[in-house]
This record gives C-alpha cells, sequence and structure tokens, in this order.
C-alpha cells in the first residue's frame, strides 16, 4: 500500500483544486476559504464543472449537501448528476448553484420552535473551508443548515461563527502585544475516539443494543477488566483486521487516523487522529464515527459508539485536544523560549482560566446527554465537576506570580519573579492527572469530559466562545493603558489570584474534592437535567448574542431540543426494557422454573427418597424474583406513563432522569440476579461474557 499516494485521493483538495482549476479560479476560491469573502456565481460555476468531472472519474454518480442537523449524526439527500437531453438520453451536469445551495425539506428535524412542522424549507450552504470528498460513490460537499429565515438549524454554523469570534479577538490581543503579522487565528483539535467491537452474530440477538445502543440487562461476567491486561495489549487478528481496512478508509478520505490500540475494558478500542482546524477535524470525526460503523459490518462485527454499552466496564470517552495557533505558525499555548511569547502565553492561559471559571456550566452542558451521564463521575471519566490541571511547573509560576514571591518547578529549576522571565518548559514535565476534566499537556488543553458520540461541534462551540470573551475584555482593558507592559503584568496577577479555585491539580475522583469544590464554589452538575435550565441563564445569552454565535432564538431552540431528545432516549430505553422483561426475560425464567419442577416431580415419582433440595432452593428463589420482577415492571410502566403527562420539557427531563431511570435500574437488578441463577439454554440473551469476549 502506498499510503501518500492513497491519503486524501477522495479528496477535493487543495492539490487537487489547484491542479484541476483555472489558475484565477483557484485564487478566487482560496481568497473566499481563506478570508470569508462571497463566492462569484461564475466562479462557482467552473468550481463546480471541476468538481464534478473529478467526482465522476472516483465513480460518483450523485451528489449531496452533508450536513449536521442537531440529531447528533449527519444528514444527506442525493441527487444524481443525470440532466435529460431532447434525444433521450442524459448528460452529467453540475451547476454552481447546485454546488453553493440546497434546499432540501428541514420539516422532520428538530428546529425546538424556530420552524414550525408545516415550514418545510430549510437551507444547505457550501462550507468551501471544509473539502468535498467522495463516499460511496456520491460527491460530499460539507455545507452548513440554516432556517429560510438564517437562523442555525445545525451544529456546523455556530462553530464556525465561533472560530471566527475567537480569532477575531485573539488577534486584536496579539497586535496589543507587538505582533502585527498574525491576521488569523485557529482553534485547532485532535479528537481521541474510543469504542467497542463486539460480533455482530451476537449483537443481533440483543434487542437492546439494536435500539439503544446500549445493555439494558446483563449480570456481571467473571472477568471484567480487573487484570487490567487488555490495555494495550496484543491487538486480536480479527481487530487488527478491522484497524487496517479503517486506516485505508479513513486515508482514502483525508482523515489523519494515527494511533490505534487496546482501550482499558475488554473489547474496547481507541483511534486517535493528528490534529487539524476544528471545523476540519469535526467534520473528520463525524466522518469517523460512520466510518467505523462500515468498516465493522465488512467484519462482522459491530462497533458501539454509546458512553457505556455495558454496566461494571469503563464507559467510552472522546478526548479534545484544544489548541490556538496563528496563520504564522505559532502555538499561542505553547510557552516557548522567547520572554515576549512568554508574556503571550501567561496572558491567553489567564484568558481561559477565568474563561473556564465564569463558564463552568457551558462546558458542563457541552458534554451532557442521556448516554454520558452514565460516565461522569464514574471513576472511569472526569467527574461532573469543571475543573483545571495545569501540572505542578506551571501551578508555581502561577503561585509565584499571585505571591510576588520566586518558585522552584517540580524538576528544581528556579523560577524567577514576573511575567516575563517563564523558564522554557519541557512538555508534560508533570503527570497527564487522568481525573481531570480539562487538563493542560504541554501545548494544549485535553477536554476529557466528552462521551464517545458527541458531535465535538459543540464543546468547541462553547470553548472558542468562552475565550473569545475573555479576549474581548483583555483586549478593552489593556487599549486604554498608558503602561501597557505595567498593564499586563498587573492583570495577569489579577486574574491569577481572583480565579485560582478553578486550578485543581489532586485526584479528582476523591471524595474530599467532591467537598473542596463545593467549598471553593464550584458547580456540581450531575446530570444532563441539572445542567441544561443553566444554559438559558442571563449571563450565557449575553455571552452568545455578543458574540454572534447564537440568536436568543436559537438558544432556547437548542434547549428546548437537547431536553426534549434526552426525555426521548431515556423513554425509548424504558419501553424497550419493558418489551424485553415481559415478552423475553420472564417467559425464559418461567419455563426454566417449570422444568426444575418437573423434574422435582419425575424424581418423585421414580423414588421418594430421591432428595430434590437442590432444585426447590433455586425455585424458591426465582419465583421470589419473579414476583418481585413483575412488581417492578408495573413500577416502571406507571413512571413511563406519569412522565408522557409532563408538559414543561425541563421538568419533564428531570423525572426522566431521576424516576423513569430509577425505575429502570431497580427493574434491572431483579432482572441481573435471575440471570445468574437460570440456565444459560433458557437465557434468551447473549451473556456479558460472550459480548465482551467473542471477538478472537
Amino acid at each position: 500500500m502506498n499510503v501518500p499516494e492513497l491519503f486524501g485521493s477522495m479528496v477535493f483538495d487543495d492539490a487537487t483544486m489547484k491542479e484541476r482549476l483555472p489558475k484565477e479560479t483557484y485564487k478566487a476560491l482560496k481568497k473566499t476559504m481563506k478570508n470569508g469573502d462571497p463566492l462569484d456565481i461564475n466562479v462557482a460555476n467552473i468550481v463546480a464543472n471541476a468538481m464534478k468531472d473529478w467526482a465522476l472519474e472516483k465513480g460518483a454518480t450523485h451528489y449531496t449537501h452533508w450536513f449536521q442537523p442537531m440529531t447528533g449524526v449527519t444528514a444527506e439527500k442525493h441527487d444524481s448528476f443525470i440532466n435529460p437531453t431532447d434525444d433521450g438520453k442524459v448528460i452529467m451536469e453540475f451547476s454552481g448553484k447546485e454546488l453553493i445551495k440546497g434546499e432540501p425539506d428541514a420539516s422532520s428535524f428538530p428546529s425546538g420552535g424556530i420552524r414550525a412542522t408545516f415550514e418545510a424549507r430549510g437551507y444547505t450552504a457550501w462550507d468551501p473551508t471544509s473539502y468535498a470528498f467522495v463516499k460511496d460513490g456520491t460527491l460530499c460537499i460539507p455545507t452548513a443548515f440554516c432556517s429560510y429565515t438564517g437562523e442555525a438549524l445545525d451544529k456546523k454554523t455556530p462553530l464556525l461563527r465561533s472560530m471566527e469570534r475567537v480569532s477575531a479577538e485573539a488577534v486584536r490581543v496579539l497586535h496589543l502585544l507587538g505582533d502585527k503579522e498574525t491576521t488569523r487565528v485557529v482553534t485547532t483539535v485532535g479528537p481521541e475516539q474510543e469504542y467497542f467491537l463486539i460480533d455482530k452474530d451476537l449483537y443481533d440477538q440483543r434487542k437492546d443494543l439494536i435500539l439503544t445502543g446500549r445493555t439494558l440487562f446483563g449480570a456481571k461476567a467473571p472477568k471484567g477488566q480487573e487484570l487490567e491486561d487488555h490495555y494495550f495489549g496484543s491487538i486480536k487478528p480479527r481487530v487488527m483486521a478491522f484497524m487496517q481496512d479503517l486506516d485505508e478508509e479513513l486515508w482514502k478520505l483525508g482523515i489523519y487516523s494515527k494511533t490505534r490500540h487496546n482501550e482499558v475494558a475488554p473489547a474496547q478500542h481507541e483511534m486517535a487522529p493528528v490534529f487539524t482546524t476544528t471545523n476540519l477535524a469535526t467534520d473528520h470525526n463525524q466522518l469517523t464515527m460512520e466510518v467505523m460503523r462500515k468498516v465493522a459490518q465488512k467484519h462482522n462485527l459491530v462497533c458501539l459508539l454509546h458512553e457505556k454499552p455495558f454496566a461494571g466496564v469503563n464507559g467510552s470517552g472522546k478526548h479534545n485536544n484544544w489548541s490556538l495557533s496563528t496563520n504564522t505558525g505559532r502555538n499561542l499555548l505553547s510557552p516557548g523560549k522567547n520572554p515576549a511569547q512568554n508574556t503571550e502565553f501567561l496572558l491567553f492561559l489567564a484568558a481561559i482560566i477565568k474563561g473556564v471559571y465564569e463558564y463552568q456550566d457551558l462546558l458542563r452542558i457541552s458534554v451532557a446527554s442521556a448516554g454520558n451521564d452514565h460516565r461522569l463521575g464514574a471513576n472511569e471519566a472526569p467527574p461532573a465537576i469543571i475543573s483545571m490541571f495545569i501540572g505542578d511547573d506551571l501551578k508555581a509560576v502561577m503561585d509565584s506570580i499571585i505571591s510576588g514571591t520566586e518558585a522552584v518547578s517540580a524538576g528544581s529549576q528556579k523560577l524567577e519573579l514576573g511575567v516575563d522571565v517563564l523558564p522554557d518548559f519541557k512538555k508534560d514535565t508533570t503527570d497527564r492527572n487522568r481525573t481531570s476534566p480539562f487538563a493542560f499537556t504541554g501545548n494544549k488543553f485535553e477536554f476529557r469530559s466528552l462521551g464517545s458520540s458527541l458531535n465535538i461541534a459543540c464543546p468547541n462551540i462553547m470553548l472558542n466562545t468562552i475565550v473569545a470573551e475573555e479576549l474581548s475584555q483583555f483586549a478593552d482593558e489593556l487599549e486604554k493603558a498608558d503602561d501597557l507592559d505595567a498593564a499586563v503584568k498587573a492583570l495577569i496577577k489579577r486574574v491569577f489570584t481572583d480565579y485560582q479555585d478553578i486550578v485543581f491539580n489532586g485526584d479528582n475522583y476523591s471524595p474530599e474534592w467532591v467537598v473542596e469544590a463545593e467549598r471553593r464554589g464550584l458547580l456540581n452538575l450531575r446530570s444532563m437535567p441539572e445542567a441544561m435550565p443553566h444554559f438559558i441563564d442571563k449571563k450565557n445569552v449575553e455571552l452568545f448574542t455578543k458574540h454572534n454565535v447564537h440568536t436568543k432564538r436559537e438558544m432556547y431552540s437548542r434547549y428546548e431540543i437537547q431536553q426534549e431528545e434526552y426525555g426521548k432516549v431515556i423513554n425509548i430505553e424504558a419501553l424497550t426494557m419493558l418489551d424485553m422483561a415481559k415478552k423475553d426475560i420472564f417467559p425464559a425464567v418461567s419455563a426454566y422454573v417449570a422444568e426444575l419442577a418437573s423434574a422435582c416431580n419425575a424424581k418423585k415419582a421414580l423414588s421418594e427418597s430421591l432428595p430434590c433440595d437442590a432444585e426447590i432452593k433455586v425455585i424458591e428463589k426465582l419465583s421470589k424474583l419473579l414476583v418481585c420482577f413483575q412488581n417492578k415492571i408495573e413500577a416502571l410502566e406507571a413512571k413511563v406513563n406519569e412522565a408522557k403527562g409532563i408538559e414543561d420539557v425541563a421538568d419533564q427531563a428531570m423525572f426522566y432522569g431521576k424516576e423513569v431511570f430509577g425505575a429502570m435500574n431497580e427493574l434491572r437488578a431483579i432482572g441481573d440476579e435471575m440471570e445468574t441463577s437460570t440456565a444459560a439454554d433458557y437465557w434468551p440473551y447473549p451473556s456479558y461474557a460472550e459480548l465482551l469476549f467473542g471477538v478472537r
């Protein structure tokens, strides 16, 4: 395999555009991509024709505007290139108008009240900053998705807006600090993707996995992850074959798949890409999840992207490695060697520290979902409390600036007092602290709270907008300063002093941290229903509207959509659970009890002296559990019916999260206990042992 030749072969990337477009057309398109200038229709027509010809050579027959609605998945409507001719034949055509704008039916996508059901019109608009690609014989054109009134119905539009805002404010600050060369700042992301692989034949026997993505019943397997033998262990041949095919398919699409390994839980794995610009990384991650599922099918496997498909073993997350880079090639979160850059680094660090403190609620909301609620705080992922880890060396610098005293680094390196003398830090001078939600790792921040199925646009919209606001405040203050150097130093010291409570380098899993976090005034929003109402707090509405990332109407729509989705997810899980309990588990256990009773009667018929004590004990145990199981079924049914009658979305989400989910857990506990005493031939579903260790 020639990887350099293979890489990006299915992408209409910069090299392809440069090769296939006239020089002036290419320059005009690059200007649009770089500066966001409108694309002239004549230029668009030339680009569209070249893109069509290239796509036909790659085997494409259709095109689609590929977008990311509020459902968390991608959407596409395919149109063929064919156009009829007068002689009854067809020609393959694709216009600039078709490239730039599409008009899909928007009525079936959630809008949270932005668009009434009978108002079907929605528009997709080409995002020229993300390259078109060919997938499954279709030219896919990355687009934004909005209503006919111009309001965002997707996750791409506010992401692009947030990237523009953080760039503008970062450039303001850099110009104040003397960097006149930088004209644009981009946020970059490298999202690590965790997932499970299980055998498809076993998956097909589990209606809970099919309908909900996670197991709703399942007793703990005799072996889990306690031996710690799976993490970074030798990759099984069947899994390796999948990973090799996955890399090949991702490379074709220009996705920088770099690292592959076994994760902590049995049957769990990870793929990590090289970082790229946030909008492109978002598109790539959505594609990655889709390709993972498709490639798995080829190997008679199923890729599970739910945050917690199996109880009792680690769930799956997605670490969001976020940084800031200039168009001149500098990483603004790299401590660096130059004293001028050190001041710059500390100022940007201060902006992030202040932003994370002031908008803890938004960062928590950005990772909130029904699936991720299973992970956060479960000693396998960061807690729901948002805090920052910056390492011992940076903490020493921070403390020295606050106190006005000299500090010594963890490596016994003397750190002189003052902002502009930060030493040359080595990357990762302190352990990464896997328990921290938001950890500095040398030249980037690793936001570790994301769930595996999450669209990474959500947390990055929050991060970009938060940092844009803090940089805006900094620029407003510094632009008025008579002595800029003194003002910068005073600003950094004030921010470090006032917002140091958000920094915690210890064990985030410890019970003591929960108490300490409360003492510090940090939020502990344990579930999505607890967190989501804060989205429309006054300060948050003002933040997003000030920076034109969201309108007030868009924010309220997302508030409604996410809480409705939360309730729908748990409702589907509850109904699936009831179906499994009533139609499969209860009859199976009852039949096994009947079989044991028949065996006892047969023994007695043969000889009264034959003992039946063992069978009777099991019969008694399972019979009592069946009564309890039926009572829990009825209790869950009652809670589900009660939930349907609650009209307010916030109240309904809270009820689903506490009452319905609580009743589900009680039903599961009885079901799992019965599984441990029921013969395998009678139990209707593959066990955890089969699911987790079935791929060999």
